[in-house]
């Protein structure tokens, strides 16, 4: 019997005794042709041809002939597949791999090798699809029914060795998932990928990378959808709870949403962040101190809503000090609202010398400082 196996042109044959492909579960296929049968000739005859073109015929009219062996035809396709991908055909080479995946579902060589060609082809959409059937394959080993008669300690070593075999081709379904999403430029194409992910890798390593891709898809700037964006950020810390990311988009959303008790959470969730940040950390890096800059600005402005306004100050302070240099916007953020602050606390000379400041800032808080300072001048003039 012949085992093929393997992700390029080059055919490895392996002995075995099996000629059919078991779909009864998730457990990876692996594809055998019987040693000494019609179909292992045939296949020595393509293996022997060096013309690409005419190996390329010899492998169609091959999986012709055995349509009735799933095995023959799997891996005919997949040859097919590989051939394609030589000849620069990619769409035939994806159309002959989506074949072979038909005849077994649950191949890993072949999912890997198709992978490929829709990473080549910049085919996001069927490299997620590829990568997400990977994902619930390599889910599944070690998971089947210890055999009757077999011991613990033998069946764990099996379960282990299983793993390993596989273990390859897993990682390079999961980041293939994650090269997916990162360059896909479509937010509901996007989105639609990440869920894919979850699902099929919902233990990832690049969990937290998925998570944020999740969350700058569903914000604002992209797909703006607030309530998909809560869930996913929600379940986002359930996984993680020191996601900054999480932690950040939830402290923002609920520090604009109106409703009642909205602006304790914010405060909540920004206060963890500082906590997962360490901002006054000797090993602190850009990243971390904006990050606890944008939770204090977040606290600042929740403490305004509830009408803390003394309680706000000291947390405007704070996000100034780490964000200024770091993130114009932010920053001028703060000091509008360390300026509205000392204004509302009549502190005249304290709101002029912040607003003075932020008024030079380009961006939407410029035209409001600018507002804001002329009353605040106003007020000091009668206050002479």
């Amino acid at each position: 019997m012949r085992r093929c196996s393997g992700s390029t042109l080059l055919v490895v044959l392996f002995l075995s005794l099996a000629v059919s492909i078991p779909h009864a579960s998730a457990q990876v296929d692996h594809i055998t042709i019987g040693a000494g049968t019609d179909e292992d000739h045939a296949l020595q005859a393509i293996t022997s041809e060096q013309d690409p073109q005419k190996k390329i015929a010899m492998y169609e009219e091959f999986v012709q002939k055995f349509s009735s062996n799933p095995a023959a035809v799997a891996y005919g396709d997949w040859q097919l597949a590989q051939a394609y991908q030589a000849a620069g055909d990619l769409q035939k080479a994806l159309d002959s791999g989506d074949k072979a995946l038909a005849a077994s579902p649950h191949n890993l060589d072949i999912l890997v090798s198709e992978a490929g060609i829709a990473q080549q082809a910049k085919n996001n959409v069927k490299l997620m699809d590829y990568a997400a059937k990977g994902g619930e394959v390599c889910a599944s080993v070690g998971k089947q029914t210890k055999p009757e008669g077999m011991s613990d300690e033998d069946f764990a070593s099996k379960v282990k060795e299983e793993k390993e075999s596989v273990q390859n081709s897993c990682d390079f379904l999961e980041s293939s998932g994650l090269n997916a999403i990162a360059s896909e430029t479509d937010p509901k194409n996007r989105m639609a990928e990440i869920e894919k992910f979850s699902a099929a890798f919902p233990d990832s390593k690049y969990g937290d990378q998925v998570s944020n891709y999740a969350m700058y898809t569903l914000g604002p700037d992209q797909l703006n959808d607030k309530a998909h964006l809560v869930s996913f950020g929600e379940k986002a810390l359930a996984s993680n709870p020191n996601s900054l990311a999480a932690l950040l988009l939830l402290a923002n959303y609920y520090g604009d949403d109106t409703k009642p008790g909205s602006a304790a959470k914010a405060i909540s969730y920004s206060q963890k962040a500082i906590e997962v940040a360490k901002p006054d950390s000797p090993d602190a890096d850009k990243s971390r101190k904006i990050a606890a800059g944008v939770a204090h600005n977040t606290i600042g402005w929740a403490y305004l809503k509830q009408e803390k306004t003394a309680s706000a100050i000291p947390e405007l302070k704070m996000a100034s000090v780490l964000l200024k240099g770091q993130d114009e916007q932010q920053y001028a953020r703060a000091l509008y609202g360390l300026g509205f602050a000392y204004a509302k606390l009549n502190k005249l000379t304290e709101a002029r010398e912040v607003l003075t400041e932020v008024e030079k800032i380009q961006g939407p808080f410029q035209a409001m400082s600018q507002d804001l300072l002329t009353k605040v001048n106003t007020a000091r003039a009668k206050g002479k």
